[in-house]
């Protein structure tokens, strides 16, 4: 049986021992909660004293939680120069596709933990390009032109005009389902 959890990730759950769909199908969930060896969380239920209330070594409920893991880390590109937004916003509109541009600092905590997290929604969305500006190595037109008051900002470009924006000051996660959030209302 397969769930959906809240993220664009798939938990998949098993009982007992049915024979998965295919064979690399649970190699390719990583375990939550179990072992390296990935053992399932064992239930026993009705252990009273009638027979009707027994259950027999080996007939308890087995249950697996997995997680999905769908994307693999996209390298975001790097924006150094007022040349290289020009390219990438001419990009968006000659493709007709979106692109998220990470307003960043080296010297924001916040902004290098959210780096990886990132790229790994990027190989979520395969037709969106993510690009990074450290706002400290570039000339001080470029932060004017995306806007940039706050760190890290989070913007989505389309049609080589700004749509829509985060801003990353809170917990990671919730910033993480924003930035899903934003690129499905405005793709």
């Amino acid at each position: 049986m397969a769930l959906l959890a809240p993220s664009p990730r798939a938990l998949c759950v098993r009982e007992a021992t049915p024979a998965p769909p295919h064979p690399h199908f649970w190699a390719a969930c990583s375990t939550v909660g179990a072992g390296a060896a990935g053992r399932g969380l064992w239930l026993w239920g009705g252990a009273g004293t009638g027979r009707r209330g027994r259950r027999g070594r080996g007939e308890g409920i087995r249950a697996e939680a997995y997680f999905w893991d769908v994307a693999k880390p996209v390298e975001m590109e790097e924006i150094d120069s007022m040349e290289k937004l020009d390219e990438a916003l001419r990009w968006s509109v000659e493709n007709k596709q979106p692109i998220i541009i990470d307003w960043m600092a080296s010297w924001c905590r916040k902004c290098i933990y959210l780096m990886p997290r990132l790229e790994k929604i990027a190989g979520e969305y395969p037709g969106v390009r993510f690009y990074f500006v450290d706002v400290n190595k570039v000339p001080q037109a470029v932060v004017k032109r995306g806007n940039i008051t706050k760190m890290p900002t989070i913007q989505f470009w389309k049609d080589g005009e700004w749509k829509a924006e985060v801003i990353g000051g809170h917990k990671a996660w919730l910033v993480m389902d924003e930035v899903r959030e934003m690129i499905q209302k405005n793709k």
